[in-house]
């Protein structure tokens, strides 16, 4: 139901399949990551105290991206910080992601609806590196 993406010690991506459950309040992410990702789980009832969120000086030095498949079929294939390919996985409707680190690219299988949370502000000029992705179906392994 969840799944890490790991290479050479560093996670790469944290995957939430859309049959994950349980009651209570479950975060995926260690306290130092820059994106926070949590699951809630409540009944009927519970009341969640409000409150304000004190403004903290952070200091964010990569971006963590969160994607929500809302409908569709998705591959994504993941990528070390050099470039060079890792994996590919499937994500489906209702499947979470957080790219943690490394890079990654997307093949959209079926029509797809996705939202998108990252941390801003956001400079295309500067935030973002492309590079030729390597064709996962190409691949001669083993």
């Amino acid at each position: 139901m969840i799944k890490k993406i790991e290479h050479k010690g560093n996670v790469i991506a944290i995957i939430i399949s859309h049959r994950f459950a349980k009651e209570g309040i479950e975060f995926f992410t260690p306290n130092d990551y820059s994106q926070q990702l949590g699951y809630m789980n409540h009944k009927a009832g519970k009341k969640i105290d409000a409150h304000v969120h004190n403004p903290v000086k952070r200091e964010v030095t990569s971006t963590q991206e969160v994607l929500f498949i809302k409908t569709g079929k998705i591959r994504v294939d993941f990528y070390t910080q050099k470039t060079d390919y890792i994996k590919s996985d499937i994500l489906v409707s209702g499947d979470i992601i957080l790219l943690a680190s490394g890079g990654h690219g997307f093949e959209i299988i079926e029509d797809t609806e996705m939202y998108e949370v990252k941390q801003g502000p956001f400079s295309i000029e500067t935030d973002k590196k492309r590079f030729d992705a390597v064709n996962p179906n190409e691949l001669k392994i083993g």
